[in-house]
């Protein structure tokens, strides 16, 4: 059960976070500035690349490592084909995880290594395995990590990976955890800005951070409901199917992580897909089981111990402002032809990043007061 109070008792809230998720989302700001300095500290800022990339190769284990390969794709655009190498093997363990380069990777590829644990021999293997096929490897790990040690051995370049400002988080939510996903992000975008593929100098970061701080401060825990967009949208997707329609490059990602991170930390179903192939794929579950006007009074039906049934809500997500060529109308459209609720959230004016910046922390703030107030009170 969702226990709305408890978004306006911060007190609670902060019992209630053993996790620490709320200050993982209120620190995103200080690690994307802590990377870009591990970034400049390590060398990036003087590279002095002879090309571009073919292609670009992401591996790395969890949502973390999937959401970081997702926004450099979006970023990248046509600049350079992002392929993210999905792990193999017999249990998500560091130690049981493989990856293999595709047969085509070789000495024009980019391989990109992300991790917040550090210590899997697959990745290890993989940069040995870059190596071997010329293909230059950078990674974004823990200080003091096996990884590091390989990436090293194999001539790669590592760039620390951004500590919390204060202290780890609990390590079952570390790979979804909001401050874990900047850490490992921003250092590749510096990286990817030095070669040409992403539009990402110093000052862009500085304005990400900025931008991550300022929406922090109107999503906090101290921060009423009405005026709070992160505890509005939570409390709207309580006991609903969300189904988030992305319009806008950057949106896509956001969109896929929120449903991410909406499964993984709040335990939470959630669709994700992009305007205006939402439409057709979507559109049944509007008129289906999970219909706002469904009749739920099924004389026959058996009520004993029945829990809530979910109804759909749609939530519009986009990364530019109104106006151009535009499935949003169509989409509302739509949703309020069959009584489906209707969320909408769009950022600021802004930078590519800026944007991209303000739409992950609303979502990550939203997702964390959601499991919050839906986990069992002792």
């Amino acid at each position: 059960m969702f226990d709305e109070s408890l978004l306006d008792a911060p007190e609670a809230l902060a019992r209630a976070d053993r996790r620490g998720l709320l200050r993982g989302a209120a620190e995103a700001g200080a690690r994307v500035r802590t990377a870009a300095r591990h970034a400049a500290e390590a060398g990036i800022g003087g590279l002095t690349p002879e090309g571009r990339p073919r292609a670009v190769l992401v591996a790395g284990p969890g949502t973390a490592a999937s959401g970081v390969a997702d926004l450099i794709g979006a970023l990248a655009g046509a600049a350079a084909p992002v392929v993210r190498i999905h792990p193999t093997g017999v249990a998500p363990a560091a130690g049981a995880l493989r990856w293999a380069l595709p047969g085509w990777a070789g000495s024009v590829d980019l391989l990109l290594i992300t991790t917040a644990d550090g210590s899997e021999p697959g990745l290890a293997l993989l940069a040995e395995q870059a190596y071997r096929r010329g293909c230059t490897v950078v990674a974004v790990a823990p200080t003091r990590s096996p990884l590091r040690e390989a990436v090293d051995g194999v001539h790669g370049l590592v760039v620390p990976m951004a500590a919390a400002p204060h202290g780890e988080y609990d390590a079952e939510t570390s790979a979804a955890g909001p401050g874990t996903l900047w850490a490992l992000l921003t250092p590749l975008l510096a990286l990817l800005d030095r070669v040409g593929l992403v539009n990402a100098p110093a000052e862009e970061l500085q304005k990400a951070a900025d931008r991550l701080d300022r929406t922090a401060e109107r999503c906090g825990p101290t921060v009423a409901t009405y005026s709070n967009p992160a505890k509005t949208l939570a409390a709207e997707l309580a006991d609903s199917l969300p189904l988030l329609w992305t319009e806008g490059d950057a949106a896509g990602p956001v969109g896929r992580r929120f449903a991410a991170v909406l499964s993984e930390l709040a335990g939470r179903p959630a669709l994700a897909a992009e305007l205006p192939e939402a439409l057709p794929s979507h559109g049944t579950l509007l008129t289906g089981d999970f219909a706002a006007g469904a009749d739920p009074d099924d004389f026959f039906r058996d009520r004993v111990d029945e829990g809530e049934t979910l109804r759909a809500r749609v939530v519009l997500l986009r990364d530019r402002p109104t106006g151009g060529l535009s499935a949003y109308p169509a989409a509302r459209e739509l949703a309020l032809g069959h009584d489906t609720p209707v969320s909408e959230l769009e950022p600021e004016e802004g930078g590519e990043l800026e944007t991209l910046a303000e739409l992950l922390a609303i979502t990550d703030f939203a997702a964390v007061y959601l499991s919050l107030a839906s986990a069992p009170r002792p």
